[in-house]
């Protein structure tokens, strides 16, 4: 099964920034990468997507951490839950790793 993504503001203007710059242009590829697999299967393996049990989405919805970076400092991560729509996943947050 495939899904689609939605995007709040603060993820697009996220993904916006890392676009932007000939600095971050790796990183936006990386991210990219990621949404593509989370699209197609969130459980994708390079994802090492989980729970993450310190937030909750709008609705209490589950929030899951997925990985588009690893073994980099201020490695970059995707924070989405499902929506209220089938298939869809809601990203929120693109951020580096605190």
């Amino acid at each position: 099964m495939s899904f689609s993504l939605s995007f709040t503001p603060g993820a697009k203007q996220a993904l916006k920034e890392l676009k932007g710059s000939a600095n971050t242009r790796k990183r936006f590829n990386a991210v990219s990468r990621a949404l593509r697999f989370l699209a197609e299967n969130p459980r994708h393996p390079s994802l090492q997507t989980h729970q993450y049990f310190s937030l909750s989405g709008p609705k209490g919805e589950k929030v899951f951490e997925a990985y588009a970076e690893q073994g980099t400092p201020a490695a970059y991560r995707i924070f989405f839950y499902y929506g209220c729509a089938h298939g869809e996943i809601v990203i929120f947050a693109i951020t580096p790793h605190p």
